[in-house]
């Protein structure tokens, strides 16, 4: 038997991956834009297709 040490060597992201970079700026419109987006579809699938209930965890007695 031998006894061997494996030290964990620290991964490296993908290329093309985005990492989170401490102290930098952030883009709030985009932000927004986006929060403005996600509502508008939840709305939509509410309204028009009649989305809710069940999906989302609400059941009728």
């Amino acid at each position: 038997m031998s006894a061997a040490t494996v030290q964990p060597v620290p991964a490296a992201p993908p290329a093309g991956a985005a990492t989170a970079v401490p102290g930098g700026h952030r883009h709030r419109l985009g932000e927004a834009l986006h929060a403005v987006k996600v509502f508008v579809g939840a709305a939509f699938d509410v309204i028009v297709l009649g989305e809710y209930g069940e999906e989302a965890g609400i059941r009728n007695k």
